[in-house]
Order: structure tokens, then sequence, then C-alpha cells
């Protein structure tokens, strides 16, 4: 029994770090027990929704009180700071989609438990993909979201549109884990491990190796890391993994494309973030430039990150349908947090966090506006927001605020974002490949005056367009105004007050 002491004592320690984790799992299964047991009350939908939410409370007070810094489960994963900040993004990100589904009527109301079971399944897996540290886990967590998700996109079966748009991303979804999994086993092949702790070192000792052919070394890494970077590219929706994205945005339900926009966003970025740092840097080096093989990461990840917004922001530009021009919109978004990842330095983690924070709040109260307009006139074409000043004066200021946001201008949150990053990529103009950063960078801020366009179309449809003879009123809910009220605040406190997201994402730095 001694032996085992030390084992037994491991794994209580891991129960309690990750009490949010088990709770959430567990919630899961009760939420679609009580869904089974309410079949045939009148109160089904408010009462679920009421369980789903309170799942999420109890799991966000687990989450602010859990013990954080140490490995757990073998190292499998860990309660960091990192992990701590990805997860308070993900329950909020949860909850509003909770609160939008249970009072919006984009879904069946007597599925509506599924979905609360569903969506609390992906949220476990969101905290797994932020706390991740080895291979397989990394693996198991995206498909723990992944598989839920498919379900979710296709939840309105009689419609054709969620239908194709379940099918597409079902097959994307499984070619793009497929490739990330051969990637992973490449990777094991040369390291002989899955954990990324464990991988830079390992990589550094073969590379070492006398005799060792650096150029076949090289090769095998090249596309160990390319068909890693497959999976999660498919999950940030970066090119030229992202032509599942604005199909699956316009056929899923409206909720659940809020939450898709922001939360597996941030948990691919998370995992981008720890892999990057963690198992393709020197031991040592503390920066991506120092990345293991003599490959030129930044380089790589800044040409990904110029494709990237410029597709996204091209696109957007012909489309009609608000929600598949927010889906380009989420593209390029990642184009423009991909910079921080390039610029492989704390900074730039810091700045793709910052980034993602603010995204969450502006990006959830743009589909709350999406929401309410198509529950009045049945559809999400740009032409039904014209004159929507006068039918709706507080959706259409708060989307006016949401979108200024998105391009990046001042006094919005979305400008600190966009500062941060060009901060951490301009700070790496005078190192080595300087001029590819500042290429970058000009390449954002003509980005940026591109998006202004498209964006701002919007804002003079509901402002200047006088509304059509015969359009519908649009409905003043009293949920949905709160929920706009507080994410437009949100926006403008976080556009002018940064210090506390500063010093937050500053102590949750990887490494930090």
């Amino acid at each position: 029994m001694d032996a085992l002491r030390p084992l037994v004592d491991r794994n209580l320690a891991s129960v309690a770090a990750f009490l949010p984790e088990i709770w959430l799992g567990l919630s899961a299964v009760a939420v679609l027990l009580l869904d089974a047991a309410l079949r045939k009350s009148t109160r089904r939908s408010a009462v679920l929704t009421g369980a789903a939410l309170l799942s999420l409370a109890v799991a966000a007070a687990l989450h602010a009180t859990r013990p954080g810094g140490g490995p757990g489960w073998n190292g499998m994963v860990t309660s960091d700071a990192f992990a701590s900040f990805f997860g308070w993004l993900f329950l909020a990100a949860g909850a509003v989609t909770v609160l939008l589904a249970g009072q919006g009527r984009d879904l069946p109301p007597a599925r509506i438990g599924q979905f609360h079971g569903l969506l609390l399944t992906v949220v476990l897996g969101l905290f797994l993909m932020a706390s991740a540290t080895d291979l397989l886990m990394m693996y198991l967590a995206l498909e723990l979201v992944s598989v839920p998700s498919y379900v979710l996109a296709g939840f309105r079966r009689a419609d054709r549109r969620a239908s194709e748009a379940a099918l597409k991303y079902v097959i994307y979804g499984g070619v793009a884990s497929g490739v990330m999994l051969f990637g992973m086993s490449y990777l094991f092949g040369l390291a002989g491990t899955t954990s990324l702790a464990e991988l830079g070192p390992r990589l550094a000792e073969l590379r070492a190796t006398p005799g060792m052919p650096l150029a076949a070394l090289r090769l095998a890494l090249v596309v160990a890391v390319v068909f890693v970077l497959a999976g999660v590219g498919y999950k940030i929706a970066a090119a030229p993994w992202h032509m599942w994205c604005p199909d699956v945005y316009e056929g899923a339900p409206t909720p659940f494309t809020a939450f898709l926009s922001v939360g597996p966003k941030a948990a691919g970025f998370a995992m981008a973030l720890r892999l990057f740092h963690t198992a393709l840097t020197e031991p040592g080096g503390g920066e991506l430039a120092r990345a293991l093989g003599g490959i030129p990461w930044p380089a790589v990840v800044g040409v990904l990150s110029a494709v990237t917004m410029t597709l996204g922001n091209l696109s957007a530009l012909a489309q009609t349908n608000l929600k598949r021009l927010l889906a380009y919109s989420s593209i390029a978004q990642a184009g423009y947090a991909l910079m921080g990842l390039s610029a492989a330095s704390g900074r730039g983690v810091q700045a793709v966090m910052i980034q993602l924070l603010v995204y969450l709040v502006m990006n959830l109260g743009a589909f709350v506006v999406v929401i309410l307009v198509a529950e009045a006139t049945g559809s999400e074409s740009i032409e039904d927001y014209r004159g929507l000043s006068r039918r709706h004066p507080v959706a259409a200021i708060a989307f006016a605020i949401f979108l200024f946001s998105l391009t990046g201008l001042p006094p919005f949150a979305g400008f600190a974002g966009k500062l941060w990053l060009f901060y951490a990529v301009f700070e790496r103009v005078g190192g080595p490949g300087g001029g590819g950063y500042a290429l970058l960078a000009l390449c954002a801020a003509i980005n940026t005056a591109i998006s202004l366009y498209y964006y701002a179309r919007i804002v003079r449809a509901m402002f200047l367009d006088a509304p059509a003879a015969a359009a519908p009123a649009v409905p003043r809910r009293l949920g949905y105004q709160i929920l706009l009220g507080a994410a437009a605040v949100g926006v403008l406190v976080l556009g002018v007050w940064w210090t506390p997201m500063i010093d937050w994402t500053a102590r949750a730095v990887l490494g930090g």
C-alpha cells in the first residue's frame, strides 16, 4: 500500500485541480436525464435553460477557487493561469449561448435539453483543449469538441441548409482530424513521446546526434507540424482550412453560430500557442524565433496570417447574407490574431489573448442583433437592416458599436486588440526578419481599411437607408436588450480602460 500512496495522492490532487471539468461532464449527463424526465412538462424549456445556466455558474465557482499551476493526470493536462484565462472565455460564451437558445425561436423547443446537454459537452472539450499538454490529449479534446458540434450544426433537421452545414462540417472536420493525428504520429515517431514539455528536448537531442541527416529530419518535422496545424487551422478557420466556415455559420442555428465563432476559435489558438511555445521551441530559448530544425516558423505563420486576413476580408465584400459576412469576418479576425503568434514572443501571446477577449464580447453582441432581426423578418439579408435605427434604435446603435469595434476603430475594444497585435509585430521589426514583419503590419493595415467598407455598408443601411414599406417591426424583448446593453458597455469600457485586461493577460501568458 505504501508503494501506491504517491500514485493515489497524485490522482486525488488531479481530481481537486480539475473539478470544473468533472462537474461539466456530470452536468451534461444530468441535463440530458432531466430533459427525459420533463418530457411532458409545460415549463420544460425554462427549467432546462435554468439547469444549464446553474451548471455553468457552479463550474465558474469551481474554476475561480481551483488550485492552479500544476500538471494533472500524469502530465496530460495542466491548470495554469493560461488555461484559466481561456476557461473564463469558454464559460462566458457558453452562458450567453444558453441564454440566446433559451429565449430564442431558432431551435425546436422539444429538443432544447439536448442542445444544452451537447453544448455543455462542447464547453468541457474546450476546457481540455486549453489545458492539454500532451499531443494525445489535444487530439481527444479536439474530438470531444468536434463530434457534438457536428450534431449542433445540423440541429434543425427539417432545414436543408442545416443538413448541408452539418455534412460539410463532418467531412472537413473528419479529414482535418485524421491529418492532424497522422502528423502527431510523426512527432511521436521522431521524439518517442507525446508530452509537449518533452518534445522540444527530445528533438534537440535527435538533431545533435552524430551522423543525423539534418535535411531528412527537417523534412519530417515540417510534414509533422504542418499536418498537426491542419487540425488547429480547421478549428480557428484559418486559410486554407477555412472552407467549411461560411456554410456552417449560415446553416447552423444562430445561437450555436455565435458560440462557434468565439469558443472553438479561442481553444484552437490556445492549442497553437502551447504547441509552438512549448514543443517547438529550443529548450531555454524562450522565443519561437529559435525554433527547432532551423525552420523559420514565424515567417510561415506570418504568411498564413496575411493570406487568411486578406481572403476573409475580400470574400466578405460580396456577401449579402449577414451570417456569411460575419463568417468571413471571423476568418479575417483569425488572420489578425495569427499576427501575435507570428510575433514569436510573450508580447505576441498576450496580444492574441487580448484580441480573443475583446472579440468574444463584440462578436457575441453582433450575433444577438442578428438573432433579433431574423426573428422579426425571417431573413438574414443585409437589406432587412435598412432603417433599423427607426424600428429598433437600441439594436442599431449597439450593432454599430460592435461593427466599428470589429473594424478596430477607437474608442472601442477592437482598437485595443488591434493595437496590441501591431505592437507585438512592430517589436520584431528591428530584429531578424524585420522586413517581413513590416510587410505583415502593412498588410494588416490595408485589410483593416478593406473591412471598414463592408462593416460601414451595414451601418449605412441601418441609419441612412429608409426601411421598406412592408418592413416588420422589430420587437423590443427585454432579455435581448439586456444582453445588447451589457455587450455594448463592455466594448466601450474595454476600449478606454485597458489596465485590467492587460494585467490579466500578462499574468496568464505562457511562461510569464
